[in-house]
């Protein structure tokens, strides 16, 4: 097993999967919302929470048949995984599922490929041996430079950048990037497994709550739409498995350089799927630039925050 998952052709595969997986959430959000009809806040995060519980109860059954006991989790862990689950899932989530209702799937997708630049930032002042670098710094202004590339359009940032839209993936972003450094502080208390398992079912129940607090409603499930959360939950799931395997078994930076196709697959996904206009001249610009500054962060052969570069949505 342990040679077979450490093949390059074999990596490359499943790491491509996991990225398609990934990209293929941010076009289903705005199917989901289609076919629901939700409309407002609190609807839109108790579909969130729908989502996001169900995929912790799926992770925490897989978790339990992989290590061949029941997830539980050491008393001296119950804060610090609560509170993961707030960042992680309930905050970053209340933010994002916001922001792409009022954006296109391939500009949130390139938005949100930013959080890697983020987590890198915040390893800096958080983490003292996680320190930026010359490579560092350049595949962050590469980022960057295409988070402002897709929100070019004439007038400027007047039309191109709203913070209900744009405003809210950026900042579901940087809530990202801030808690995977915290995960990685705590890694060691559990098994990824349960730390996985408990922050997503706290999350999830909390973004339930906050949802039906607000009034929200989720209504007139069909087979259609059942499938689709189904398929939502355990996107992520499988996808954060297959990775956590891969992780274990091969050096960080061979893993992590496909993080780049996630973006790449997340647009091509959305014009297939919700018919945008993928192959505007900003849009592949601003996939280029994203691309490029990832690929340049995760190179293997440079000392790098190991965690703080992998995007999981």
């Amino acid at each position: 097993m342990n040679l077979k998952i450490q093949k390059p052709a074999v990596v490359c595969a499943l790491s491509l999967l996991c990225c398609a997986l990934w990209g293929s959430a941010f076009p289903c959000i705005k199917l989901g919302y289609e076919w629901l009809n939700i409309e407002g806040t609190g609807s839109q995060i108790l579909f969130a929470g729908y989502r996001f519980f169900l995929s912790g109860i799926f992770t925490f059954i897989i978790g339990c048949v992989v290590e061949k006991r029941i997830l539980t989790m050491k008393r001296s862990s119950v804060w610090h995984i609560f509170r993961q689950g707030i960042l992680q899932t309930t905050v970053q989530y209340v933010c994002f599922y916001i922001g792409l209702a009022y954006t296109t799937g391939t500009k949130g997708s390139i938005i949100n490929a930013s959080q890697g630049f983020v987590a890198i930032i915040a390893a800096h002042f958080m983490l003292k041996n996680e320190k930026m670098n010359v490579q560092k710094t350049l595949g962050c202004i590469l980022g960057f430079a295409g988070v402002v590339a897709v929100n070019l359009a004439p007038g400027a940032w007047g039309s191109g950048f709203s913070l209900k839209g744009e405003g809210m993936v950026l900042l579901c972003t940087v809530v990202y990037g801030i808690s995977m450094v915290l995960l990685k502080m705590i890694a060691d208390e559990e098994s990824s497994m349960t730390i996985t398992a408990y922050q997503t079912l706290m999350g999830g129940a909390l973004l339930i709550l906050i949802g039906f607090a607000m009034g929200g409603r989720v209504e007139g499930f069909t087979l259609q739409s059942v499938l689709l959360l189904i398929y939502m939950a355990l996107l992520s799931t499988t996808a954060f498995s297959i990775w956590t395997i891969l992780m274990k078994y091969n050096p960080v930076g061979k893993v992590a350089v496909y993080t780049f196709t996630i973006p790449v697959f997340a647009a091509a996904l959305s014009g297939l799927i919700l018919g945008e206009d993928v192959f505007e001249v900003k849009n592949l610009i601003a996939l280029v630039l994203v691309s490029a500054g990832i690929i340049i962060v995760n190179r293997p052969d440079k000392v790098m925050a190991p965690d703080s570069t992998c995007d999981i949505p």
